[in-house]
């Protein structure tokens, strides 16, 4: 190599040198006259001396003029030769590859008169000059009929010979250039030494198409000898069609969402819905306490820190890989906080290039799909290409090289019941080695599956610690939506702007429902009620006023998603059973007036928290700070009024069910089941009584709830719990009566405010 690279270098300097501008005859740049493949081929006689000698104009009129001929046209050829294949080492074939040819023609001559009467006239050559001569210009074959890979486009190809060129020295990006004008010459007007790299692709790509600039650039590579630059480049191609494949496949589930606004089956793009998430840098921030009614103070957790709002783009970005090198992030959110939606931005904004552009692919592994895997001896390579078989085309060496970042999405790992043995789970970093599923999982909870990889971890709030103490990571936490984003769901949800207006102005009307909207899976639900509303009866429709209706459906959905986790259903004999302590403890603990329990409180109560925490999502567990250097993990309800309305909901069921009366005193309550029964008016009666008492309102919220559980559309919702009974068909019309007269009676007058919320919850 160092012989032709000092001969080219040798031609371009006395090219540089030498040129004028009658040896510029081709608006294109022929080959200049030294060439070693054009020596002989044309000649300049010597100067004549011209024979109009005065000053008066040459006449023209007689002379010819030629057009000069156009260079022959390119033409292209696609194959896959066996060269190609072994340069791959094995890999399944790349629609992006081509193959050059060179030929024995040279470019036809012609005889032109130049502003100086010189004429180039063609040398004759014999027939066995001819034949022995053989062009270092290649032709290109082209097969019309090829496939060309979607994938291939003007920026991917014009970045990756980029990112290749850059990998060349000093030395042999010159000579690159030199080849590049020795070769084609017709693609550049001057030696193409003086232009930079942008410019020289950009010029490349000007001139040919993107399978040929593609394969010049592989064929000039391998002439100055760096095959490990062929190879990057055909794994470059490669991987970009995978990658395309992949995001074909990820678009359709994460780049999308069933439209209910719409006919049935059609689905709109993930960016009309989005709204933003209040994600926020640490996590540990116990429940939203807002109410209503009550003033709760702020709870001992990392609340009280300064706490920094981010987004899904800032989940170990490229600048923060950089700037900490952590590799794993456990993303946290009670039920609904928004962890789904969250994913799918995350997603997405990769696909359409606006986030992460350090990660080559990003793999989606929901636990739901993962434990398909749990009896059975799997690799992670397995895996992957199951889950996604457009990967098969790839080869080992793109998970673990260095230019290749790989980001793996485990969701729901609340779903995964496995005990985490981190002590004693052998240490795994190879994706090709078959093992356990949970031992594929222990290791990538210590971020070692892969050396270049990423990890995200989507889950509830944990009761036991997911992570070994001795890997570093990053802990966020989804708090669901913020004010203005409330707004801003429900005008993305409704395209018609009179409906978005008539549901926000709903929700500005309850303050606890407004509350509530901070978890996107409540807005969902409301947006659901009053989509069908709309479609029903019109605009004008009248808006149901029951907040008990919506946290009804909010304890249905909840439920719903534990069904998916492989839990048992509930219902009256079951499930109903988990569903009255949880009811017991959130009424007891409403009565001290108390929304956490330490660890030795819950197991006191007897208390399954994998069921109250992972499984019904109605429970969230955080660390409190109570003292200055301790930390105490705590358990409560993910918001104070869902514990008021599991405290009425258990309330109910002890008096539908059992015939239990929890307002009366125990003998008492035994005295009048065993003479006569209770009557359902008996229980609300008492109820409100009680309430009264309580000026601070403790029991407000809770009131409303309990009679909420009287309509008609409650009922039919809590019927899965309830057994059949003929007494309750009249209880809401008494119950507005009775809370009629005490509003009348005006005993309590700091009440009546709830009293009168009280008859809105009854429809009155």
């Amino acid at each position: 190599m160092d012989h032709s690279y000092m001969a080219a270098m040798e031609e371009m300097d006395s090219l540089s040198d030498s040129s004028s501008i009658g040896e510029a005859v081709s608006g294109r740049g022929r080959r200049r006259r030294e060439s070693d493949e054009d020596d002989g081929i044309f000649y300049i006689p010597e100067r004549r001396r011209s024979l109009h000698l005065d000053q008066t104009p040459m006449d023209t009129s007689h002379w010819q003029y030629v057009e000069q001929a156009f260079s022959p046209a390119l033409s292209y050829r696609s194959m896959t030769s066996e060269e190609n294949l072994s340069n791959m080492d094995g890999e399944e074939g790349s629609p992006t590859r081509l193959q050059l040819r060179r030929a024995d023609s040279y470019s036809s001559c012609y005889s032109l008169d130049s502003d100086d009467c010189e004429k180039i006239i063609p040398k004759v050559k014999n027939k066995d000059e001819s034949a022995t001569e053989v062009s270092d210009t290649p032709v290109l074959k082209h097969n019309p009929n090829e496939f060309k890979h979607p994938a291939l486009t003007v920026e991917f190809t014009f970045k990756a010979i980029c990112e290749i060129l850059r990998e060349l020295s000093e030395d042999h990006l010159l000579f690159f250039k030199v080849m590049l004008w020795k070769r084609y010459p017709q693609s550049f007007n001057t030696p193409p030494q003086s232009l930079d790299l942008v410019d020289l692709v950009d010029r490349l790509l000007e001139c040919y198409n993107l399978e040929v600039s593609l394969q010049i650039t592989k064929t000039l590579l391998e002439s100055i000898k760096e095959r490990r630059l062929v190879k990057l480049l055909q794994s470059l191609c490669l991987r970009n069609e995978v990658r395309y494949e992949l995001c074909k496949t990820l678009k359709k589930t994460y780049g999308e969402i069933d439209d209910d606004s719409a006919t049935q089956g059609e689905r709109r793009p993930l960016d009309d819905f989005f709204t933003k998430l209040d994600i926020t840098s640490i996590a540990n921030n116990g429940p939203n306490v807002e109410h209503e009614v009550r003033t709760i103070d702020r709870l001992d957790t990392n609340s009280s820190n300064p706490v920094e709002q981010i987004s899904t783009k800032d989940l170990i970005s490229a600048e923060r890989l950089e700037k900490t090198n952590v590799k794993l992030a456990l993303i946290t959110g009670v039920a609904g906080s928004g962890k789904s939606m969250a994913i799918k931005k995350l997603i997405l904004d990769w696909m359409e290039g606006r986030s992460h552009k350090h990660v080559t692919f990003m793999f989606p592994l929901p636990f739901r799909e993962l434990n398909k895997f749990k009896d059975s001896e799997v690799s992670l390579l397995q895996i992957i290409q199951t889950l996604y078989p457009e990967t098969k085309k790839l080869r080992d060496y793109d998970y673990t090289c260095d230019e290749c970042r790989v980001m793996l999405i485990f969701d729901g790992l609340e779903e995964y019941k496995e005990p985490f043995n981190f002590q004693h789970t052998s240490l795994l970093t190879d994706h090709t080695v078959i093992s356990t599923l949970n031992t594929i999982v222990v290791n990538m909870l210590r971020a070692r599956l892969l050396y270049r990889g990423i990890y995200l971890v989507f889950s509830r709030p944990r009761i036991k610690s997911c992570i070994p103490y001795d890997t570093s990571y990053d802990e966020i936490e989804l708090r669901g939506f913020s004010d203005p984003e409330k707004d801003e769901y429900f005008k993305k949800r409704f395209p018609n702007p009179d409906q978005a207006a008539r549901v926000i102005e709903y929700t500005h009307s309850s303050k606890t429902l407004r509350i509530m909207c901070h978890l996107p899976l409540f807005c969902s639900l409301v947006a659901d009620e009053y989509q069908c509303i709309f479609k029903e009866q019109g605009l004008q429709a009248q808006l149901p006023r029951s907040i008990t209706y919506m946290y009804t459906k909010l304890l249905l959905a909840l439920i719903g998603q534990r069904r998916t986790l492989g839990a048992s259903p509930w219902g009256p004999d079951n499930g109903g059973d988990f569903l009255m302590v949880l009811g017991k403890l959130a009424y007891n603990m409403l009565e001290k007036g108390t929304l956490m329990l330490n660890r030795y409180e819950w197991e006191a109560h007897e208390l399954d928290n994998e069921e109250a925490v992972n499984n019904s999502g109605l429970c969230m567990v955080f660390v409190t700070k109570p003292h200055l250097f301790s930390h105490e993990k705590v358990l409560s309800f993910i918001h104070p009024t869902m514990q008021e309305y599991l405290a009425a909901l258990y309330v109910f069921l002890s008096f539908r069910n059992q015939g239990k009366n929890l307002f009366e005193p125990p003998l008492k309550e035994k005295f009048k089941g065993y003479f006569k029964g209770q009557k359902p008016m008996e229980l609300y009666k008492s109820a409100v009584d009680k309430s009264l008492q309580y000026d601070d309102g403790k029991l407000d919220i809770f009131l409303r709830f309990l009679l909420g559980t009287t309509l008609k559309a409650n009922l039919d919702l809590l019927q899965p719990f309830c057994t059949p009974s003929p007494k309750w068909q009249s209880v809401a019309e008494d119950a507005a009566a009775l809370i009629k007269k005490r509003i009348k009676d005006n005993q309590h007058p700091n009440r009546i405010g709830n009293l009168k919320c009280c008859l809105e919850e009854l429809g009155v």
